[in-house]
């Protein structure tokens, strides 16, 4: 695992040359801030809602990589003062699918500080997130010599076709796309990296009825206080060292943890399938997304007799998906 380690810090040493520095702001950053990190490909109608978002729980500064947007993506982000903005057009593919830019920039930017990676639709969701701020919970994590926190990628949806609600810029996703599946989940552990797997939801009925252990992995690990000797391999489902992927209790009750509410499934998905089948960039020659351009010719309403509308946090936890543990 510690070769491992070494040979994905080298490969982010090798693939900083690809990244070209278009608004650095990071003689910004402060002792104690806390960080977000995202690779992004012509998300600008997402962003304006993003950033007002992190910007509210409590981000101090933004670290993005535009991957050769052509929708003024990078002139957006070159507009803010708590963004640091890089620009590259290599492969996405070639770079371990983002993660050589994202290890390279936490290892720069990000050592001793307490960082969020997430993609542009992934909204962080913690316990006691609508009173206290991101940076109560990161003192408590430090408080109680915690170094990762983790979370569950729940997909949110609509109440009917994707189509039929088009998402405006600046909008909040979960305004047109409330609902998410209470069940339907499958949890392994990862043998080699020590971290859990889920599957299910929304996008395994939907699209991947027929093979759903090829459906999306749901675990993911977005919170970390990094050091320069940590790497991610696997977008951030799991890192090295191993024991950064132990955000989970053993030996029973609860290890607090939080949710990424997903709005990927509103009507800019299909374009944005069709783009990734042409650019073929994407996992296992972009199945993922090839599975939706298909399935959504059919207009398929997501939303059945089991969904839920969500509330808040509270919701979340009293339906098994998240916990405060031993958070008060």
């Amino acid at each position: 695992m510690r070769l491992r380690r070494k040979r994905r810090l080298l490969r982010c040493l090798r693939k900083r040359r690809d990244l070209k520095a278009v608004h650095n702001q990071t003689a910004r950053i402060q002792p104690g801030d806390v960080l977000l990190l995202s690779v992004v490909r012509n998300e600008k109608i997402r962003l304006p809602y993003f950033l007002e978002y992190y910007r509210k729980l409590g981000v101090n500064h933004f670290l993005f990589v535009d991957n050769n947007s052509n929708d003024g993506t990078r002139d957006f982000l070159s507009d803010h003062p708590d963004v640091s903005l890089w620009w590259t057009d290599a492969s996405y593919k070639g770079a371990a699918y983002g993660l050589d830019w994202s290890n390279y920039l936490l290892r720069r930017y990000a050592h001793k500080h307490w960082v969020v990676t997430v993609d542009p639709d992934e909204f962080f969701v913690y316990p006691f997130c609508d009173t206290r701020p991101l940076q109560a919970l990161t003192d408590w994590l430090d408080d109680t010599g915690v170094r990762s926190f983790g979370t569950m990628l729940i997909d949110m949806y609509p109440e009917g076709a994707i189509e039929d609600a088009p998402y405006q810029e600046g909008q909040n996703p979960f305004e047109l796309a409330p609902w998410f599946d209470a069940g339907n989940y499958m949890i392994t552990r990862n043998p080699t990296y020590g971290n859990l797997w889920i599957q299910g939801g929304a996008r395994a009925r939907m699209f991947f009825q027929d093979a759903p252990e090829k459906a999306p992995a749901l675990n993911k690990i977005p919170l970390v206080k990094w050091h320069r000797r940590y790497a991610y391999v696997s977008s951030t489902h799991a890192l090295l060292p191993r024991g950064l992927n132990q955000v989970y209790e053993e030996q029973g009750g609860e290890k607090t943890s939080g949710a990424l509410l997903h709005a990927k499934l509103i009507d800019t998905l299909g374009d944005k399938a069709r783009e990734e089948l042409l650019r073929g960039q994407h996992y296992r020659g972009s199945g993922e997304y090839r599975a939706y351009a298909e399935r959504l010719e059919d207009k398929p309403v997501f939303r059945n007799k089991w969904s839920e509308k969500y509330i808040n946090w509270r919701q979340l936890e009293i339906l098994g998906l998240m916990s405060k543990g031993n958070w008060a």
